[in-house]
């Protein structure tokens, strides 16, 4: 039975609005937060970028896709860019990644490779991205690349391991080979056998999915 506020003594009257603003405070402030989206951007080139595939195929939408089917309010952006290379990511990297983004997803080094400039460059540029995505607080996943075999011995032993070097400088999470179970597959790819198809971006998808999923996770204070 509900009592009217007439009825009710002058000071508990007089108390009705701080005891409504704690009330919202312990009900809203909790579900707000919770509510965050965590951003994340996939800084890269065309692996990352989704090359001659439909939007909804691309990298960071399937991505982003696997995170929510995990109970994850996230909002992947897509920042590939077709034949960048690591230098060139660097170059745009304050208009690429906004101010409120939690994580990055730097995926740089595969033009590199492609077009045989000295490791040492593309190590300059990566180490760089990832001092100031660092100095800005942001929160980054490292995805490696390995340089085509053909490109002799010591030219894939220099670029190769420049990703780990970097990812333990910088204290960042590092998925060793972003083209994990895809690179080589003519199913996987498309007829330039660079490229993932559909099938091949699911598969990188899953393979980096864990770690993202710790670096959602952890931004989100869980």
């Amino acid at each position: 039975m509900s009592v009217p506020l007439s009825g009710l003594p002058v000071y508990a009257r007089r108390r009705l609005p701080v005891l409504a603003l704690l009330l919202a405070a312990l009900l809203v402030l909790p579900g707000a937060a919770a509510a965050r989206t965590i951003r994340i951007v996939a800084l890269g080139d065309s692996l990352s970028a989704g090359y001659q595939l439909p939007a909804q195929d691309a990298f960071p939408a399937v991505l982003e896709a696997m995170l929510k089917a995990r109970g994850l309010d996230v909002a992947v952006e897509n920042a590939g860019v077709s034949g960048d290379t690591a230098s060139a990511g660097a170059d745009r990297l304050d208009w690429s990644v906004p101010d409120g983004t939690d994580l990055v997803i730097v995926e740089l080094g595969a033009n590199d490779a492609l077009r045989g400039i000295d490791p040492r460059i593309t190590e300059a540029a990566l180490d760089s991205i990832l001092a100031r995505l660092r100095a800005r607080g942001i929160a980054v996943l490292l995805a490696g690349m390995h340089a085509p075999r053909n490109n002799g011995d010591a030219y894939v032993a220099a670029f190769d391991s420049l990703y780990p070097r970097l990812a333990a400088k910088h204290g960042v999470a590092l998925y060793p080979f972003f083209l994990a179970g895809v690179a080589g597959d003519p199913a996987l790819n498309l007829a330039d056998r660079i490229h993932p198809n559909p099938k091949g971006v699911r598969i990188i998808a899953e393979g980096i999915l864990p770690q993202v999923e710790t670096l959602v996770r952890a931004a989100r204070g869980h």
